[in-house]
């Protein structure tokens, strides 16, 4: 069975609710991600942030979850930094309430493919996450979550059908994001309890 990591990228986040803490609110929504992509079966986790947010990592993981310091808070400097894996997939860290079925999604079509990613959903640019089988094509370029589409990650590509388009979700970048929210919807305890003003849960 291929050797495979799911990476939570937690890069800058450049808006947060009226009167929530900007880094409150970042470290709530990482602690959110993380603990989705704890739930995920047979692939192994970790977290990569630049030297200057290595305590907000610390902050979130869970024990034992590697965390990988990288140069610049994109997807090629964290695929460069894996070593032993066969595919890796690289999400934002603005996506508290993401189904895990979704990064399952993104990770399935590595099996015939060498790249996948995942629109943020509703249009607009960024990314929800990419995954390759490693070591990377050669023809990917580099890529920044908040801006790339995938018709950027096709660009380079021998064939438009080597990256394949996976279901997307929305990413947590505005107050209409904020209001897609669903109180019903499990998980996303800490976004939920820093939004009700009942702070982060211990």
């Amino acid at each position: 069975m291929a050797r495979r990591v799911v990476v939570a990228l937690l890069g800058p986040v450049q808006w947060s609710p009226p009167g929530v803490d900007p880094a409150e609110w970042r470290a709530a929504l990482a602690e959110d991600v993380i603990d989705l992509l704890a739930t995920l079966n047979e692939v192994e986790i970790a977290v990569a942030v630049t030297p200057a947010d290595r305590a907000l990592a610390d902050a979130v993981v869970w024990p034992g979850t590697a965390v990988y310091e990288v140069a610049e808070p994109t997807p090629n400097a964290v695929f460069a930094a894996l070593e032993g894996y066969d595919q890796a997939a690289v999400l934002v860290g603005d996506v508290p309430d993401l189904p895990a079925l979704t990064v399952g999604k993104l990770l399935r079509p590595l099996t015939t493919r060498p790249v996948a990613v995942a629109p943020v959903d509703g249009g607009g640019a960024g990314l929800l996450g990419v995954a390759v089988r490693l070591p990377v094509p050669g023809w990917v370029p580099p890529l920044d979550l908040d801006t790339a589409t995938p018709a950027e990650v096709r660009s380079g590509a021998p064939r438009p059908g080597d990256v394949a388009v996976t279901t997307g979700w929305r990413r947590l970048r505005g107050p209409a994001d904020l209001a897609t929210l669903d109180p019903a919807f499990e998980g996303w305890e800490a976004t939920r309890a820093l939004l009700s003003g009942t702070g982060r849960p211990a």
